[in-house]
């Protein structure tokens, strides 16, 4: 991928290759705390006064629930006062929420830390709506394909980082030192350009409107188009049910590792529980040029392989079986979120990016937030193998769904 084709096209302030990169890697350092420390809450909170770590669930999901509260907020502001301005906030944000966790004394304290990560933080939309506001087409696709590597390397690094500093720096304490990386990413961010979106882009939106107007009750074919390419309900959906499909086995996968392997050590439970995340890495780019043309076909096939791989772990009782149904989630994985990146980048064009992304940033944390929820009560009926039942369910209904409704971006 060169320089030109990552440049705006002509009438807008774009930005080039390595421009695209300082952003994935601002928000790779950024995302370090608030995906690499939430899994030590049981050992942060008994230092709170909450000694059996029985907040921890509630804790983990705080974050969640307040950056979809407030993302579209944010989005609409970023679409008025621009998305750099913006995206510095989140980043600072981010940084005084982190600092406030650190020097917390008290539960409620550290609460309160959690909820303003949330309402300030916001960094991955933020980041979204940046690069949308200067790329379009397959230019933004793969943005956001990389943005969403950049999310995955530091799901898979950021615990490994903070069990590595825990020996020296209680988890606790941590956040203190992790307050400096968004600091840093928003010195760095503050380097780039504030894009334009060139205005004949805008006009998009405004003529299928006029021409969904005009033709309204003309004939059958106008009238049956309820969802022409780019429409944002559809895409909701498919975010919803691909966030709950994949993150419901994310709670209860280590039990569930230890019930069907009985002796494995923490760190091949840790493996198994990345492998999906690296078989992004490795293949989300490759995958790319294979499904841009045909995203919604690419989109149904990533579910299935999605519901394959849940439906596999449930028998599996063997590290190779095991090991296998993960590589399966990890590809189902890829290729639906790659292809969610070509509809959404289609989905931008001639739309403000600020809202657009703040509001696909509520509908996937919401999604994330129910997938939680939904795995505590299969878990508490059915085991730990009953929440990949459900995300197998969830998965082949939104296969059947994306199968219906494919369609090219183009």
């Amino acid at each position: 991928m060169t320089a030109e084709t990552l440049a705006r096209p002509a009438g807008g302030v774009g930005l080039d290759r390595r421009q695209v990169n300082a952003v994935a890697a601002c928000y790779f350092v950024a995302s370090f705390a608030a995906l690499g420390l939430p899994p030590y809450l049981t050992e942060i909170l008994p230092g709170l006064g909450d000694h059996d770590g029985h907040w921890a669930g509630l804790l983990y999901i705080v974050p969640t629930v307040f950056t979809a509260l407030g993302a579209p907020l944010w989005g609409r502001l970023a679409d008025r006062f621009g998305q750099k301005r913006l995206l510095l906030r989140a980043q600072l944000g981010l940084s005084v929420s982190f600092l406030l966790a650190g020097a917390a004394d008290s539960l409620p304290a550290f609460t309160l830390a959690l909820v303003l990560q949330g309402v300030l933080g916001g960094t991955f939309s933020a980041t979204n709506g940046y690069l949308a506001s200067a790329l379009d087409g397959s230019r933004l696709s793969r943005a956001l394909t990389l943005m969403q590597g950049s999310a995955r390397a530091a799901l898979v690094a950021a615990p490994i980082l903070v069990g590595a500093l825990s020996p020296w720096i209680d988890p606790h304490r941590q956040y203190l030192v992790m307050a400096l990386l968004p600091l840093t990413a928003a010195a760095l961010l503050g380097f780039l350009p504030e894009p334009s979106r060139p205005a004949a882009t805008r006009t998009a939106e405004g003529n299928a409107e006029g021409n969904a107007g005009g033709t309204a009750g003309g004939n059958a074919e106008g009238t049956a188009q309820t969802d022409p390419p780019g429409s944002l309900k559809l895409l909701y959906t498919f975010e919803f049910a691909f966030v709950f499909a994949t993150i419901i086995s994310f709670p209860y996968l280590i039990t569930l590792v230890q019930q069907r392997l009985p002796g494995v050590n923490g760190t091949v439970a840790g493996l198994l529980f990345a492998l999906p995340h690296l078989v992004y890495l490795f293949a989300a780019g490759r995958l790319h040029g294979l499904v841009e043309e045909r995203p919604g076909t690419g989109l149904a096939l990533g579910f299935a392989l999605v519901a394959l791989g849940l439906a596999g772990h449930a028998p599996a009782h063997s590290l190779l079986t095991f090991a296998l149904t993960r590589a399966v989630l990890g590809l189902g994985m890829t290729l639906g979120l790659v292809c969610l990146a070509v509809l959404t980048a289609e989905a931008a064009r001639g739309r403000a990016p600020g809202r657009m992304f703040g509001t696909r940033e509520t509908v996937s944390k919401c999604g994330a937030v129910a997938a939680g929820l939904a795995a505590a009560l299969a878990n508490g009926s059915g085991g730990p193998a009953a929440p990949v039942v459900t995300g197998t369910a969830a998965a082949l209904a939104a296969a059947l769904l994306a199968l219906l409704t494919r369609r090219s971006p183009r």
